[in-house]
């Protein structure tokens, strides 16, 4: 891709911009949760005090607040337990019904695919701080133009700020490719003809406060080129609309995305820039 030196330097400015304003995780205040032997999540003052006076198996000490609980069905029950009672009680928002995987940290504290502990309701993750995970896809053409969608004003998080082409947790016992073509399906009616030609980029694992919690997610992040006559069409109701913009423009809304589409945004952004001739 042939880019002007102007527009290397306002496309640096821009990412070098949005990075500064990223959030800075902080666990001041944060109670580590153990559950089955592993720091798996992180709780606010008020859900530790929840669960301690929910049930005795949930054990506070100086260091954590551990799930005394060594049988994984015993204790994925109670954990789905709590969560509803935390949802009953209005303490957590968005119940989804849908099960997201609870997966055992590897060496480098990253979830381990391989191993998943239990399944568990998805709005929990953040509420427990537990590390979910996620596909996003960079649609882009040809003539250096990107597909972005905006966000429906019915979605439970971040409505109606802009998003990539397409998004979605993953759920339990999900491949991370497959998720992706549901995903490029249901939000942007790319046929899966064209989604199976999706490249995988690499993982991004942003950590953050959130009102409800703590947000820990590892983005699956994917680029699809995408052909000039394609245009984009919901089929979930979860995006209101679509733009196909130019790299200066996407660059210029970062700040107008989520915190996760703008991080796999710019991580795409820099790797035009790095194979630009300028």
């Amino acid at each position: 891709m042939d880019l002007s030196a102007e527009v290397v330097a306002q496309l640096n400015a821009h990412v070098a911009a949005w990075r500064a304003s990223e959030p800075v995780f902080d666990r001041t205040g944060l109670t580590r949760f153990a559950v089955l032997g592993h720091d798996l999540g992180w709780l606010q003052p008020d859900t530790a005090s929840f669960l301690t006076g929910f049930d005795p198996a949930f054990l506070l000490t100086p260091e954590r607040l551990r799930l005394n609980i060594s049988d994984v069905t015993t204790a994925e029950v109670l954990l789905q337990q709590a969560a509803q009672k935390l949802y009953d009680d209005g303490r957590m928002p968005g119940w989804r019904n849908e099960l997201y995987d609870l997966h055992a940290p590897a060496a480098d504290g990253t979830p381990d695919l391989t191993q998943s502990l239990l399944k568990l309701e998805r709005a929990a993750f953040r509420t427990f701080g537990f590390t979910s995970l996620a596909v996003h896809i960079n649609g882009y053409r040809d003539d250096g133009q990107m597909w972005i969608a905006r966000r429906a004003l019915t979605k439970q998080v971040d409505p109606d700020l802009l998003d990539n082409l397409a998004a979605g947790g993953i759920a339990s016992g999900e491949h991370t490719a497959a998720c992706a073509m549901r995903e490029l399906w249901e939000e942007a009616g790319v046929p899966a003809d064209m989604a199976q030609h999706v490249v995988p980029v690499g993982q991004l694992h942003p950590l953050r406060n959130v009102a409800d919690g703590v947000h820990d997610e590892i983005l699956y992040c994917y680029d699809l080129r995408l052909p000039e006559d394609f245009v984009p069409h919901n089929a979930d109701g979860e995006v209101a609309s679509f733009e196909c913009l130019s790299l200066p423009d996407v660059a210029a809304r970062l700040g107008q995305m989520t915190w996760d589409a703008a991080a796999v945004t710019a991580a795409f952004i820099q790797r035009r820039l790095a194979t630009a001739s300028i």
